[in-house]
């Protein structure tokens, strides 16, 4: 188990939470909330160790393309990157239908 942290700039301060997914084989949760930070704080905890340069990779290209402010937190249980995305992508539509 590996416990990761990691900053992003954003423009865009999230006003509601979200929650998608679930804990489970090759899945992952993904829960985001407000924050008064000028920044995203993103804390994930990772049954498969030694994948930071992964995670790095696929959140650049998620806060690129979304530029959030807010304090995520991921708990993943060996979801590939492209569930990973699909995941995130799927928490940006549950913000949007709050709105």
């Amino acid at each position: 188990m590996e416990k990761l942290n990691f900053k992003f700039k954003g423009t865009e301060q999230v006003k509601n939470k979200a929650h998608v997914g679930v804990v489970a084989s090759g899945d992952l949760e993904v829960i985001i909330k407000p924050t008064t930070n000028s920044e995203s704080t993103l804390n994930i905890v990772t049954g498969s160790d030694g994948f930071k340069e992964v995670w790095q990779s696929v959140l650049k290209r998620f806060f690129d393309r979304y530029p959030l402010i807010a304090d995520f937190e991921i708990n993943d249980f060996g979801a590939t990157p492209g569930v990973v995305n699909l995941r995130l992508t799927q928490a940006m539509e549950a913000l949007e239908d709050e709105k």
